[in-house]
């Protein structure tokens, strides 16, 4: 007896911290006895916001969706660095606070409009999904296989300071898809000579598809489950 539900969704997920974006549509297909489901653009387990989840005919728009421009609220600290970029490794202090100190908002500004506005080349962490030799760069980059990454192209639409509070920067993001907002963290903190990585990642909205609209995947699942109760 096939007890799979038949569902042809676009759902918007707010993906909690901790969860990889796999957890998050499994955790709906498990739930929900779902056959076909994916998502639409990955978030890093550290990272909270909007994950699309597509179901059964659904799954076809994936691709369309994962193209769409993305936004992000980030927090990065100045002054340190880690090997995935981010608090998933150990963040080693590479400039005194005194340093970090030194920078001003204009300073760090006039830096990201000469490096990181417009079309750039970005090189992907070593800590990321990427496949070489059939094996996730993150599983290889745990194993201590260090593996050369080339550098791509992406285009940052607007990298916007809400706030410097050294050593943390508050920043609002627009972006294209395949954007490492890790990458950047760390790529500024190599402009700025003081090191940089990502401390805090919120994606807010996905082309036209904001996070003010999503669930967590067990508020979802509840809602679900309620909606078709009262249906029967």
């Amino acid at each position: 007896m096939n007890n799979t539900t038949q569902t042809d969704e676009i759902i918007l997920i707010d993906k909690p911290y901790g969860w990889t974006s796999f957890d998050a549509v499994n955790y709906i297909k498990r739930r929900l006895k779902i056959k076909k489901a994916g998502h639409a653009g990955t978030l890093d387990p550290l990272a909270t916001g909007l994950l699309i989840v597509c179901t059964g005919k659904k799954t076809k728009q994936i691709q369309q969706l994962q193209g769409m421009e993305k936004e992000y609220l980030a927090m990065f600290l100045l002054g340190a660095e880690s090997s995935s970029y981010d608090l998933e490794t150990e963040v080693r202090r590479t400039a005194s606070l005194q340093q970090v100190l030194a920078l001003r908002q204009a300073d760090i500004q006039q830096c990201i409009q000469k490096h990181f506005v417009g079309e750039i080349m970005q090189r992907p962490p070593l800590y990321s999904a990427i496949k070489r030799q059939g094996k996730r760069l993150y599983e290889l980059a745990r194993q201590g296989k260090e593996m050369e990454v080339e550098a791509r192209p992406t285009v940052i639409h607007t990298f916007e300071i809400q706030q410097w509070v050294p050593p943390h920067l508050y920043a609002r993001i627009v972006c294209s898809k395949g954007t490492y907002i890790r990458s950047l963290a760390h790529d500024l903190g190599q402009a700025l000579r003081v090191g940089g990585c990502l401390t805090a990642l919120r994606r807010t909205r996905i082309g036209s598809y904001e996070v003010s609209n999503a669930l967590s995947p067990i508020e979802y699942v509840k809602q679900y489950k309620s909606r078709n109760e009262s249906l029967s």
